[in-house]
């Protein structure tokens, strides 16, 4: 990973378009981050925020253009980069009938990570779920059920973090814990966030805006 060697992390987007049918959502977006910065996504909903996430994600395929993942010398399109990317989103699934750390577990298994109890439990700790590892997913809250999502994207420590509207279902407390984990990510990688809260624009060291 670029978090544990003296690699440059950057990503790549080149004249991107994307739509649905006839309408296009946006188009020739052109841009650059580097390790250490963050791009925020802004616009109105229905403004393609989410497209240009699961766009960078590999979820989805821009209709033109070129994103890729360059580590070093070598680039990565976004559908075979998912060792370098991690995703928050509202839509992403965990399992209700499994608890936090066999959430974990599964997703670390998934990505053939081995992860001890210790590390897991040190993870939720830091994402404000300590004491909660054993519990089901079924009793945590939704702002509880965002943070394990937050968990779930860190358990690579990927170079690039995506987040689309990061802190929804958050409260104060839990926006603070988004801002300390943008913070770290930052010294290591770089972040990507889609939102329509204008709080959130003071992450951006770029600002995309997108008029849909």
């Amino acid at each position: 990973m670029c978090y544990n060697r003296p690699v440059e992390c950057r990503l790549l987007v080149e004249g991107v378009a994307a739509g649905y049918g006839p309408r296009r959502v946006f188009a020739d977006v052109t841009l650059e981050v580097h390790v250490g910065e963050t791009l925020v996504v802004s616009g109105q909903n229905g403004s393609g925020k989410s497209t240009f996430l699961r766009l960078l994600a590999g979820l989805q395929r821009p209709d033109a253009g070129q994103i890729a993942y360059v580590m070093g010398e070598t680039a990565f399109d976004p559908r075979d980069a998912g060792h370098l990317i991690g995703w928050v989103a509202p839509d992403l699934m965990l399992y209700r009938d499994l608890t936090a750390r066999e959430n974990l577990r599964f997703f670390a298994e998934v990505r053939r990570l081995k992860r001890t109890d210790a590390e897991l439990e040190a993870l939720l700790e830091r994402l404000g779920l300590g004491g909660r590892a054993d519990d089901l997913l079924a009793t945590y809250s939704s702002g509880m059920a965002q943070r394990l999502r937050y968990a779930y994207a860190l358990l690579h420590h990927p170079p690039a973090l995506l987040l689309d509207e990061p802190t929804v279902t958050l409260d104060e407390r839990g926006a603070g814990v988004v801002a300390a984990v943008i913070a770290e990510q930052r010294q290591h990688g770089l972040v990507v966030i889609a939102t329509n809260d204008p709080r959130e624009l003071r992450y951006g060291d770029l600002v995309l805006k997108l008029d849909g």
